[in-house]
């Protein structure tokens, strides 16, 4: 039967490019995002290239809803084989909070999203994984997830606790033929939402050249095939 990845994040950047990446390779892929237009219009794209794909929409801050959602997935496709998490979206932005004006309000949306909506999906999803003795868990963060970058300071204080949380993860799951990695992106994506947002709301001429959401993708299906490695670092070669 036909392996199944299940895209938590599913916008026009990363979460498009890796669920063609490994849809090219005949995993089944099921698309989670808010907005059902957008997840049908992803899904009859794929379908055009002859993946199997369908959408689920489900706001990832929203944790009472997530086990409908892995139900609905399961129903459809059978059990999830690539668990991949990496929400991004224009509404980061906004929320983005320097470390020294950040009160403790300002971790609750990114804690929320970064580390605590992934743990209650690995939760669900991983003992089935560790069951069937094969599976995946990718997470796609932003580069502050390891490097300091205080003017996004509680951005950067939850990504890292989500690469502490799923570095610890790696390590445990040693000889159970389940892998946990993670992709640190070092700037924008190409075609993504908060990359548009950037474009209209900052002058162009001082913004880095995005990344290749495909180069993204390559160095996912890198991860999860070699398994030799926790994490990768995709940047400009500029950077």
């Amino acid at each position: 039967m036909p392996k199944t990845i299940a895209v938590f994040g599913a916008g026009p950047g990363l979460g498009r490019s890796v669920a063609r990446r490994f849809g090219q390779e005949g995993f089944q892929v099921a698309l989670v995002a808010r907005t059902p237009s957008r997840l049908n219009a992803l899904t009859e794209e794929l379908a055009e290239e002859g993946i199997e794909a369908a959408g689920f929409a489900v706001d990832l801050t929203d944790r009472s809803a997530l086990p409908r959602t892995t139900e609905a997935i399961t129903s459809r496709f059978g059990p999830i084989d690539v668990l991949e998490y990496a929400p991004a979206g224009p509404d980061w932005l906004p929320r983005q909070t320097p470390i020294r004006d950040a009160d403790v309000e300002a971790f609750d949306f990114p804690l929320d999203l970064l580390l605590r909506t992934p743990v209650a999906l690995v939760r669900r999803i991983l003992p089935g994984m560790i069951e069937r003795g094969h599976g995946a868990v990718l997470f796609g963060l932003p580069v502050a997830a390891g490097t300091p970058v205080p003017q996004i300071g509680n951005m950067a204080v939850a990504a890292s606790a989500a690469r502490a949380y799923l570095h610890n993860l790696h390590t445990d799951l040693t000889g159970t033929g389940v892998y946990a990695g993670l992709l640190q992106v070092a700037g924008m994506v190409g075609g993504s939402d908060s990359a548009r947002y950037v474009a209209e709301h900052w002058d162009p001429s001082t913004l880095p050249e995005p990344l290749d959401p495909a180069d993204l993708a390559d160095a996912c299906w890198d991860l999860y095939l070699k398994r030799d490695r926790f994490e990768a670092v995709v940047a400009n070669a500029d950077t």
